[in-house]
């Protein structure tokens, strides 16, 4: 095993895997600055006379979120676990401090200023449910096998997080943190119709608060049919087809979209990959997309060969929450699933969710480098991950209720 290992690994020591995840985000870093400047070119000469004013302003972030990067794969483990309980205190006190000090944008309060510094505490909020998540289970699991033995310690915190990020308001980022945790959950063994009843509850919450809520509900009717209210709450996915529909295959080239001109709404946040679609085409969209299912893979594998379960939690945390967002994104543009306002990471214009993904790619990479224990082999990490609920290390048998 070692000496396959040592074969696998460049002459720098680091296996392939560590090399593949800074490829991979360095091309969507840069795929993003590219397209962001694109994207915001008109808007960034009409506001600050400068068509160069957010690729400036994303570079600067981007160096920020590579210094977080390098400090984040350098940290001991010891510190990861010990910062988990005082990230988690942090984003509440930012949370709290949005409602009292926060500024409001977009029908939205998220943000909060310190000087020209504005940033938004719910993407901070995000690693640090996953941070304090991973700890809380590493450290329960192995004496409850129970779900609901788990509701004071992780369910109680995280809840109150959610209520908070979700009040803003920001659904999307709620469903980040409610699927991000999801996986946690399985990761860490829970019982599957245990999980089964969880995404039940968070199905029903979810199609509650779009009940209640105009805007949400208007957004799930343009989601079926965004033609029927093309001048309304179909506007955006209208936009959106029509810059897919003017790219075709090749795209009609870089800097030529028509549709960033006051056309489709938040070009360079929420809707880049519309305007990637129209200038870079369906080769490029497929391009990028590919990216992020290759750093899926690429963290899965890391996941796996982590030697411990706060390791393969905190790294599966991270990989669901940079994953999922991309893809909730993606889909929400495309039309395949509603629209929940969430970015595209490391590509859309935004400077809190550039430095805190590139901090949790530097977390994965801490564990990318660590070499595995001899006593764990690939075929049982690979049991871990398909065994529901037949550790019998972890689960303890109770008279009367079956495993």
């Amino acid at each position: 095993m070692a000496k396959r290992q040592t074969k696998a690994r460049p002459a720098g020591g680091k296996p392939t895997v560590y090399y593949v995840i800074i490829t991979i985000t360095a091309a969507l870093f840069g795929i993003g600055l590219v397209m962001s400047t694109s994207a915001s070119a008109v808007l960034a000469y009409l506001e600050h006379a400068d068509s160069f004013h957010f690729f400036w302003r994303q570079a600067m972030f981007g160096v920020a979120g590579v210094a977080a990067l390098l400090i984040a794969s350098k940290m001991p483990r010891e510190w990861l676990k010990a910062l988990s309980p005082l990230g988690l205190v942090v984003s509440f006190v930012l949370l709290i401090a949005v409602y009292l000090i926060g500024e409001e944008s977009g029908g939205a309060t998220r943000w909060l200023s310190v000087g020209s510094l504005r940033f938004q505490p719910s993407e901070v909020a995000k690693m640090a449910a996953v941070l304090f998540s991973a700890d809380i289970l590493a450290r329960k699991r192995a004496a409850e096998d129970r779900l609901s033995g788990l509701l004071l310690p992780l369910g109680l915190p995280l809840g109150i997080l959610c209520v908070l990020i979700f009040r803003q308001p920001d659904l999307g980022t709620t469903i980040i943190v409610a699927v991000a945790l999801l996986f946690m959950l399985y990761l860490a063994d829970i019982r599957a119709r245990e999980l089964v009843g969880l995404t039940a509850v968070g199905l029903a919450a979810g199609i509650a608060a779009t009940i209640v809520a105009p805007y949400r509900m208007a957004r799930w009717t343009a989601f079926w049919d965004p033609w029927a209210v093309a001048q309304g709450a179909g506007y955006q996915l209208v936009q959106a087809q029509m810059a897919f529909g003017s790219g075709g295959w090749t795209g009609v080239g870089l800097g030529m979209s028509r549709q960033k001109f006051g056309y489709l709404p938040e070009p360079y946040t929420d809707f880049i990959f519309a305007v990637i679609g129209e200038e870079m085409g369906l080769l490029g969209a497929l391009t990028v997309a590919l990216l992020y299912f290759g750093l899926a893979f690429a963290i899965i594998h890391v996941m796996r060969t982590c030697d411990d379960l706060f390791s393969r939690l905190l790294v599966g945390g991270i990989g669901a929450v940079i994953v999922g967002q991309a893809f909730i994104n993606i889909g929400g543009v495309i039309s395949v699933i509603p629209l929940t306002g969430v970015t595209l990471p490391l590509i859309s214009i935004g400077g809190t969710s550039l430095v805190v993904t590139m901090a949790g790619i530097g977390i994965i990479l801490n564990f990318a480098q660590s070499e595995r224990k001899g006593k764990r082999s690939a075929h049982s990490d690979d049991s871990d991950l398909r065994r529901r609920n037949r550790r019998a290390h972890i689960s303890r048998p109770r008279p009367g209720r079956s495993a």
